[in-house]
């Protein structure tokens, strides 16, 4: 039965994976322009956050291209 399903898991785990970096991406750099010098509820600076963020976002989306890549090459999904 997981052989069946085992390519659309694969699929759906790594399409996830790119949207939430995307979203930290986004995120981020919204931090980092807009909301700025505030503090994050006692967190830190917004800009820092955003800068951590962004670069998390960045690796996740990526990580998420890289294994779609993957899957596609070796006809796993």
């Amino acid at each position: 039965m997981w052989e069946k399903w085992r390519g659309w898991v694969l699929a759906g785990a790594a399409l996830t994976v790119y949207v939430i970096g995307g979203l930290g991406v986004m995120a981020g750099l919204v931090l980092i322009g807009i909301v700025g010098d505030r503090d994050l509820w006692g967190w830190g600076q917004a800009s820092s956050i955003g800068y951590l963020c962004f670069g998390a976002g960045l690796c996740l989306t990526i990580l998420g291209v890289l294994v779609m890549r993957i899957m596609r090459n070796r006809r796993i999904a």
